[in-house]
């Protein structure tokens, strides 16, 4: 293989490994049968994360979107206690690059192929809401998101995931 081909082959692998990466994936789910409007505060139970810098941070997220949805943080007693779980796993993504396809099906060949694997951190961050007086799972939002080694570009991931929880919070307003 020429030295060009090779070039092109290690950048075309290059921009689509940046390319294929996890994208952030938020989701919610809540329990039809609660009417949310009779919910105006809200207390923080646990928040556990694998570092504990990222707790405020989570707390600080959410608490920002549920002050702008007319909820009320208290230290305890509120209408709805708040948990959440933070955490990293590695994960890998293998990328088979096909150079050419050498004869075609019927002349039998695909070319070259390379398979690479691409390993990255991927994070999870799920937020429960709990009616305090029953004690049941009324609310969830879950995020995944491929993490950054830079920790700013994280946070700012962070609020965006937070964003998207809320952005229909209440569900049956």
């Amino acid at each position: 293989m020429g030295l060009v081909r090779t070039a092109s082959l290690i950048l075309f692998a290059a921009l689509l490994a940046g390319a294929t990466t996890l994208a952030q994936d938020v989701r919610t789910d809540y329990d039809k049968k609660v009417n949310f409007e009779q919910f105006h505060s809200y207390s923080w139970g646990k928040v556990q994360t694998s570092n504990p810098l990222w707790e405020s941070r989570i707390k600080d997220a959410v608490d920002k979107e549920l002050s702008e949805k007319g909820w009320q943080k208290v230290e305890s007693g509120g209408d709805v206690v708040l948990m959440a779980v933070g955490g990293t796993k590695n994960q890998q993504e293998y990328q088979t690059f096909y150079d050419g396809l050498g004869g075609g099906w019927r002349w039998g060949g695909f070319g070259e192929t390379t398979t690479t694997v691409q390993n990255y951190r991927v994070g999870t961050l799920v937020v429960d809401m709990y009616q305090a007086n029953s004690k049941q799972l009324i609310w969830r939002g879950t995020s995944t998101n491929a993490l950054s080694n830079n920790t700013e570009h994280n946070e700012k991931d962070l609020d965006k995931a937070v964003d998207k929880m809320f952005k229909k919070f209440p569900p049956n307003k």
